[in-house]
């Protein structure tokens, strides 16, 4: 039996005394990435222990502990680190009969069979819990599946560092298909109906160069499906990447079933996917579902994601990450127009790897510590922005016509 184990993770191994933590970590991890935790969380070595997990999960190296006390109570220091370091929280609990356990103790000294009955009871209660403590990995084991068991560790999916460019980045399209066409053909590509007349585009691509697509390609333009069509075909030929963006995550829901509220620009979308084959939505929907919210490229040197990224979550996978990744930072203000205020995270930010993002439109792409938003309201009659990286170079071109009217003007009045 093989578990999967995110490569970024605090692994927390539980079971009472007896059960074969340290047998298992022994026999599945490197002795590197485990540690021992045999305390309350109260004594000098337990401030040590906390230190020390914090540096580890900081450097973004899996830690796994062994020997959590059974309470709740004890779980909640390791909770608030890999909350703090937007890591994933693994639960791998061994639950033996309480026979074989007082068996395995019965020659340990110190060990009564009133307090492994206790800790027994602790471990029941354990696995009730776990799910609504803020586990998602949760791998329980029993003796007829604890000396089959194997583990396997999965790549973090923002993870893509070996991948040098160069890339042309573009910016929120929202179903401008015809300024896409046109931004694609000002960088050198070739966008043409498909040779076998089948749905979708042959794209031709200079100099082995890929397109980095920052999400928010549906709603509220005229060209969803053709836009759609385009992006996943050449993600689909390996020759561009793309992030997800909240309409995207929007429609995913609506697709999949979920309870949502159906806006004008979300009707628009539905509309012109109702004018296609049922598989397509399908497809549409596995599409948007597969894609990682963030990307790390170039050894580090380049990050990309719909509505930007702090540091602190570059490369890393938690809910924290996937919510900024899409929706940024608010101050739980409203502007004039009576929209959300963001926070400024771009002003902010002195990390050394270059962050560009979409979400907010801006009036004109510029540079801030070394960020930059691409979102240039192309849909609102502003213009499509690509970057080419690495060579920091802003291309645009500007929207046909005003397909929507935004709430607050692109250009504000002087």
């Amino acid at each position: 039996m093989k578990l999967q184990i995110p490569g970024q993770s605090l692994v927390l191994l539980i079971g009472p005394s007896g059960s074969g933590r340290s047998t298992l970590a022994h026999r599945h991890f490197p002795p590197t990435d485990v540690v021992s935790d045999v305390n309350d969380g109260t004594s000098p070595e337990a401030a040590a222990l906390h230190a020390d997990v914090a540096a580890r999960l900081a450097r973004g190296a899996c830690t796994v502990i062994d020997g959590v006390p059974l309470s709740a109570e004890s779980r909640k220091r390791w909770m608030a680190l890999a909350r703090e370091h937007h890591v994933p929280l693994v639960a791998v609990v061994l639950d033996l009969p309480e026979a074989l356990l007082l068996e395995r103790n019965r020659s340990r000294p110190g060990t009564s069979a009133r307090g492994l009955r206790n800790q027994a009871q602790q471990l029941q209660n354990a696995l009730r819990s776990l799910p609504k403590e803020g586990f998602k990995h949760i791998h329980v084991l029993t003796p007829e599946t604890v000396d089959a068991v194997s583990f396997e560790r999965q790549r973090v999916p923002s993870h893509r560092q070996e991948e040098h460019g160069p890339f042309d980045i573009i910016g929120d399209i929202h179903g401008c298909f015809d300024e896409l066409k046109a931004l694609l053909t000002k960088l050198g590509y070739t966008v043409a109906p498909r040779a076998d007349g089948s749905p979708g585009f042959d794209v031709g691509v200079p100099e082995g160069r890929r397109v980095v697509f920052l999400g928010d390609l549906i709603d509220r333009g005229p060209g969803v499906t053709g836009v759609l069509r385009l992006v996943m075909g050449m993600v689909e030929a390996g020759t561009a990447l793309c992030v997800p963006g909240n309409h995207e995550i929007k429609l995913l829901k609506k697709l999949r079933g979920k309870d949502v509220r159906v806006a004008r620009g979300l009707a628009m979308t539905l509309e012109q996917l109702e004018r296609e084959p049922p598989e397509f939505s399908q497809a549409v929907a596995d599409f948007i579902e597969a894609r990682s919210p963030h990307y790390v490229l170039d050894d580090g040197r380049l990050v990309v994601a719909h509505a930007g990224l702090k540091e602190s979550m570059h490369g890393r996978d938690s809910t924290e990450m996937r919510d900024f990744a899409l929706y940024g930072e608010t101050t739980g203000e409203a502007d004039a127009y009576g929209l959300p205020v963001r926070a400024d995270w771009a002003e902010q930010y002195r990390g050394s790897a270059v962050v560009v993002y979409g979400h907010t439109s801006v009036p004109e792409a510029e540079w801030v510590h070394n960020t930059v938003c691409l979102d240039t309201g192309c849909v609102f009659g502003g213009k499509l922005t690509a970057l080419r990286y690495p060579e920091r170079e802003l291309v645009s071109v500007p929207a046909l016509r005003e397909y929507w009217e935004s709430r607050k003007p692109l250009h504000p009045a002087p």
